[in-house]
């Protein structure tokens, strides 16, 4: 049986009058890269910050690595979250620090703390996983847009997450770029198995990317399947995403 790291039933989310999400569900198995798709203001980036515990849903269920979110108290939270690495649109890089320190900062809200030669060799393994080591000693304000997904994804898995979530992984970028960081975000998925939700409205990404896919439609889910399926839709609606 594969196993299932998240699961979400029925979920619910309103901001005032405004119904976001009215009825999600969906699993994410180890290993699975799932991407999901849909129109800016369909609650897309909502969806993701209520797996996390970041906003509070108004009805249905989350289970996260085994554990209903609802139930866990604030520290037993934080003890889940740290399994969950979040790549953010901006890659949220500490503009003071250097690409080191960024690295390194949250490898101290570890119980069991390395010594300064492990830490640096953890840094030095992720930025190679991503093709920037010989980044290391530089400023954010010295990278590009591409150069600093990839230190905000090598800061993610420097914490050896079980899931990464990844939101408009390739907003903003050119299409070599969004390219090379589709590639980066399989190439993760292959060394490290874990699993993935990938939220985007770049088709090539979901092409590179997902093993399944989940488009929504006002707020509740419109269709599910590969690339494949989803491309070929009888759906008119779906289809057009892919054309």
């Amino acid at each position: 049986m594969e196993d299932i790291v998240a699961e979400i039933k029925h979920l619910k989310k309103s901001f005032g009058t405004k119904e976001v999400l009215k009825d999600i569900s969906v699993t994410l198995k180890k290993g699975e890269n799932l991407v999901i798709l849909g129109k800016s203001g369909t609650g897309k980036s909502v969806l993701i910050k209520c797996l996390v515990g970041l906003l509070a849903p108004d009805g249905g269920e989350i289970t996260l690595l085994g554990k209903n979110i609802a139930e866990l108290k604030d520290d037993e939270l934080n003890e889940v979250r740290k399994k969950i690495g979040f790549l953010f649109q901006s890659a949220a890089l500490y503009d003071s620090m250097t690409v080191r320190e960024n690295l390194v900062f949250p490898l101290r809200g570890l119980k069991e703390k390395g010594s300064k030669e492990d830490n640096e060799k953890l840094v030095r393994e992720a930025l190679q996983n991503v093709g920037l080591e010989e980044a290391i000693d530089k400023m954010p304000s010295e990278l590009s847009g591409g150069m600093r997904k990839r230190v905000g994804l090598a800061r993610t898995l420097i914490m050896k997450p079980e899931i990464i979530l990844y939101d408009e992984p390739t907003t903003g970028l050119d299409p070599i770029t969004s390219k090379e960081i589709s590639q980066l975000i399989l190439d993760v998925q292959k060394k490290y198995n874990a699993a993935a939700i990938i939220i985007t409205h770049d088709v090539e990404c979901a092409r590179i990317t997902a093993n399944r896919m989940m488009v929504i439609k006002n707020g509740i889910t419109a269709a599910e399947g590969t690339f494949k399926e989803l491309s070929n839709s009888e759906d008119e609606w779906v289809r057009s995403f892919f054309q």
